[in-house]
């Protein structure tokens, strides 16, 4: 079957359900980031959190306004449907959705009649007038709603008319696509496969998708048969993050769609920066990457065993089902130095660095990367260390200044009701000038931020509007002290713009330290263009 005109609509919701993975958490700037990130990448809808819920999803909302790099069309804003004995004018719920100001909104209803009888605590009825009655209302307020229909397969499993009835309701009300969600995670694909076909007849060629979860290992699976029994809707977050065992993992499922069914999920160029995009939502969660993740992990075409190795060696084909450089990753025993080199002539180009007529400057590159990758140094979502990077390479960054020596101390008062002080002090030399400060800071980090733009202020007058907004830090190894690789996140308020920088130490203040270091740096390099 032809699937190649058959395109597929991504709706990615890694924002709002795979923040509720134990180990992800985003900061607001974080979101936004990512969001322009999945955007350039060719997801089609970004789901941005539920608004009202919590504080830090309505800043998003509110961030999303005045941001100038995020497209608002590609965002909407999740939640409920109206709760029973409210209108929509008066439900707080679905107010504060329209408060997102959005073109689009998802909300999701029951559609298992046990929790409708236990814990809606409604009759059937009631709920499908609910349903009705929400999505025609928000419809007539917005551009588009996506109905989620929640535990859909299981409600089907127990009364299937009444779970189809549920999505006729929602199509009836001019939801603009009703979407399957197996939210238990535990529905195998025969099931998957055999209930979706009754939904397509059911439905008419009414647009329907699939949200699926990992409970079972089958969320990637469930999609991929939903897709092929009609739904171009696919729903996912990237590297799986979610709640429990996680989402359907859209950095499968689009490779498996596009490189083996041929159906139309982002262009050709944009997989090939697959691998990148999953990096870099690591590298913004400060999660350890899974180097064996399919397509996008650094062991996915990784090969040890002696007979693979000479078999690859003669036909790479033997043993990988897709060539590598498809998704943007690299084949690790045949280390393609061509492939390394273009791109690094590619990122090199973005920063608007001539470097490919510099053969010996880009293998000096190639060898720092990977003697810097194995001390825990990671680029994605680091972009400004990587610039640097690129330029002292090339010998085209200039020395603003040398830092002649530092001193962070943390201090703890036995009282519990003082918090901890920390004090750091610098001394820095300009053009043979020496500037010697000292600044107390929330934690050493902060207080080391401060302490070196004090003493370069008097200097560089524009430091003052540096905040450093974030930091991470990831412990790379407890032996031989305590390894670290710092991560800051840094606002030059005059601009509106922010930028990553990236740091690695034996301990946790030389790595911040370093990382700081970049980000100021990057601050005086892009203010001297």
């Amino acid at each position: 079957m032809d699937n190649s005109n058959k395109k597929i609509f991504l709706y990615d919701t890694t924002l709002r359900d795979g923040t509720q993975s134990e180990d992800v958490n985003f900061t607001v700037i974080d979101k936004l980031r990512i969001a322009e990130r999945l955007i350039e990448f060719g997801i089609d809808c970004i789901e941005g959190g539920w608004p009202g819920s919590n504080p830090r999803d309505m800043e998003f909302f509110n961030a999303l306004k005045k941001s100038k790099s995020v497209c608002i069309d590609k965002i909407s804003a999740f939640g409920s449907t109206r709760r029973a004995k409210k209108t929509c004018e008066n439900d707080e719920i679905i107010q504060a959705l329209l408060n997102a100001d959005v073109p689009n909104i998802t909300i999701f209803g029951k559609t298992w009649d046990l929790h409708v009888r236990e814990a809606l605590k409604i009759s059937l009825d009631e709920n499908i007038e609910i349903i009705y009655d929400t999505v025609r209302y928000l419809k007539s307020k917005v551009d588009r709603v996506y109905y989620d229909a929640e535990h859909f397969f299981d409600g089907y499993n127990d009364n299937p008319e009444y779970a189809l009835k549920t999505l006729l309701a929602a199509r009836d009300a001019g939801a603009d696509c009703v979407i399957l969600c197996e939210t238990n995670g535990g529905a195998m694909p025969d099931k998957v496969a055999e209930i979706v076909s009754v939904v397509k007849n059911r439905l008419n060629d009414y647009p329907f998708g699939i949200h699926a979860h990992n409970d079972c290992e089958m969320a990637v699976a469930n999609s991929i048969m939903a897709v092929k029994g009609g739904a171009s809707h696919v729903q996912g977050t990237i590297n799986g993050y979610g709640e429990r065992c996680g989402n359907a993992n859209l950095c499968s499922i689009i490779p498996n769609l596009q490189l083996k069914y041929g159906y139309d999920c982002v262009t050709s160029d944009n997989l090939t920066k697959l691998k990148s995009l999953s990096d870099f939502l690591d590298e913004i969660g400060n999660l350890k990457h899974n180097t064996h993740r399919p397509y996008v992990g650094k062991s996915a075409f990784a090969h040890k065993g002696g007979v693979h190795v000479s078999a690859i060696l003669k036909n790479s084909k033997t043993y990988e089902h897709i060539a590598p450089e498809l998704v943007g990753n690299t084949q690790r025993v045949l280390l393609s130095d061509l492939s390394g080199k273009s791109n690094l002539i590619y990122k090199a180009k973005e920063f608007g660095l001539d470097i490919e007529s510099q053969s010996d400057t880009i293998q000096k590159v190639l060898l720092q990367l990977k003697e810097l990758e194995n001390r825990g140094f990671q680029y994605e979502g680091a972009e400004a260390s990587f610039e640097l990077l690129i330029r002292r390479a090339m010998n085209t960054l200039p020395e603003f200044f040398d830092i002649l020596s530092y001193r962070v101390i943390d201090e703890k008062n036995k009282s519990l009701s003082v918090a901890p002080m920390a004090e750091a002090t610098v001394r820095v030399a300009v053009n043979g000038e020496v500037e010697h400060t000292a600044a107390g800071g929330n934690g050493p980090v902060n207080a080391l931020d401060k302490a070196i733009r004090k003493a370069l202020v008097y200097f560089y007058p524009q430091l003052k509007d540096m905040v450093l907004v974030d930091y991470k830090v990831r412990i790379l190894s407890s032996h031989n002290g305590t390894q670290a690789t710092t991560r800051v996140l840094v606002v030059s308020q005059d601009s509106f713009s922010t930028w990553s920088t990236v740091g690695v130490a034996e301990n946790i203040i030389d790595a911040s330290y370093h990382a700081l270091l970049d980000s100021i740096i990057y601050k005086l390099l892009k203010d001297k263009k």
